[in-house]
């Protein structure tokens, strides 16, 4: 019998965006633009991406490359204030492997036309198939694709 291994971590990331709150919140709400830049495009919409955005709603997207694992991020919205908090838990799974199970809480801080973004992720990380790092990284790598989006560039 293979032995388990569990660990446990928690990461902060904060970022300025040069947009209004009502922008970078709308960009988490709209499932359209939550689609372009978590998902890769709005043409994953029903392709193995979707977004009910409210209390006790889900998110999820499964995906990966050609001959690959398949990726599944599946979500549940448990606070949402507008344009403040999000509150969310989620579990990764390669294939039919659980990866990690989260709660993430985003907040978002208006100062005038730009707004502050703080992502805080707790984090349960199972049997060594992923880490805090390498989820801290592709957190990044989705705030970035979320920034480009913002600013009129492409996803």
């Amino acid at each position: 019998m293979n032995e388990s291994a569990v660990a446990h971590d928690t990461f902060v990331i904060e970022r300025t965006y040069d947009v209004p709150v009502t922008q970078v919140f709308r960009a988490w709400s709209d499932p359209v633009l939550k689609a372009r830049w978590f998902a890769g495009s709005a043409d994953a919409l029903g392709a193995g991406y979707e977004l009910d955005f409210r209390v006790g709603g889900h998110e999820i997207n499964c995906g990966g490359p050609p001959g690959g694992p398949v990726f599944s991020y599946n979500s549940e919205y448990h606070d949402i204030v507008p344009e403040q908090r999000i509150v969310y838990t989620y579990e990764m799974s390669a294939d039919e492997n659980r990866l990690s199970v989260s709660v993430a809480t985003v907040q978002f801080h208006d100062h005038m036309e730009t707004t502050r973004l703080v992502l805080t992720e707790q984090g349960v990380f199972l049997d060594r198939r992923d880490t805090a790092a390498q989820r801290e990284e592709g957190t990044r790598d989705l705030l970035e694709s979320l920034a480009r989006l913002l600013h009129g560039g492409a996803t």
